[in-house]
């Protein structure tokens, strides 16, 4: 039986709903609003929303401000994109193997994969620095892929292992009884069917990985033309002023990639998310 709202019931979910867009939109309008302004009348006393005095300067002068502000940006993107293709490449085979087999350790494994998730990346900052010292990876973009990857694999294995897990095994059996290897299997008949898992896994990596840049590119990267955007808005930062209103345009057109991402493969985003919801 279908349990229907009732009126009180809607007004409260859509008003939580709204309470909730609102703290995640906020930010985004204000920087918005933000990036509109001239620099002298972005803490104007008394605050206005609206002004007459807002233009899309800071959006042009941003470039000339930082010249190497496109470079930041291909560079985040850059090393988002090998980061999200680095540990696809070892997720899919590692949560299929969790998914599939049976062995010693498998649940122990599992839980140290999840005890990483819970240590953040300040804390072995220093190991990790010694061991991109020790490997020579140091100002290159593989001293933040490579962190960065490792960092992005656990979430991705628990992801992709639970779909994985929806998948009928009499899929692979009937593949096997046509001689069908293990790799062929997998390649062939399994991927395709989870597919959907795959997109959101790859989306959710690639935002992570976007996102978690900074830390490393300030501690392993010292070549600016590596720079990704995180460390790269440091240069609207003066020694007399900071210019706001570019700082918070150059945010805005950063987020760009990963929105444009988001917006061709949401159609697979939201077959992956509803997965298994139907039970056949």
């Amino acid at each position: 039986m279908i349990h229907k709202y009732t009126l009180w019931e809607k007004i409260g979910l859509y008003s939580a709903i709204a309470v909730f867009l609102i703290f995640v939109l906020a930010p985004f309008a204000e920087a918005f609003m933000v990036s509109l302004r001239p620099i002298e009348s972005v803490f104007r006393v008394p605050y206005q929303f609206f002004s007459d005095d807002m233009t899309f300067a800071a959006y042009v002068d941003m470039w000339s401000e930082v010249p190497g502000l496109a470079r930041y940006i291909f560079n985040s993107f850059f090393i988002a994109a090998c980061v999200t293709l680095l540990a696809i490449v070892c997720i899919i085979p590692a949560a299929y193997s969790f998914s599939r087999f049976d062995y010693r350790g498998r649940n122990s494994l599992l839980t140290a994969f999840l005890a990483i998730n819970m240590v953040g990346a300040a804390v072995l900052i220093i190991p990790l620095y010694k061991l991109m010292f020790s490997l020579g990876l140091l100002n290159s973009y593989w001293s933040m892929i490579l962190p960065g990857a490792a960092f992005t694999v656990p979430t991705g294995i628990f992801l992709m292992r639970s779909y994985f897990l929806r998948i009928p095994k009499e899929l692979e059996e009937a593949a096997y009884v046509d001689g069908a290897g293990r790799l062929y299997t997998l390649w062939r008949v399994i991927l395709p069917v989870a597919l959907p898992g795959i997109v959101v896994v790859t989306i959710t990596t690639f935002i992570t990985a976007y996102a978690q840049q900074f830390l490393f590119a300030l501690t392993f990267n010292g070549k600016d033309e590596y720079h990704p955007l995180t460390v790269g808005l440091y240069q609207f930062f003066g020694r007399e002023r900071i210019l706001w209103n570019q700082v918070m345009a150059a945010s805005l057109v950063g987020t760009l990639p990963v929105l444009i991402v988001y917006v061709f493969l949401q159609k697979y985003i939201v077959a992956g998310l509803t997965a298994g919801a139907v039970k056949e």
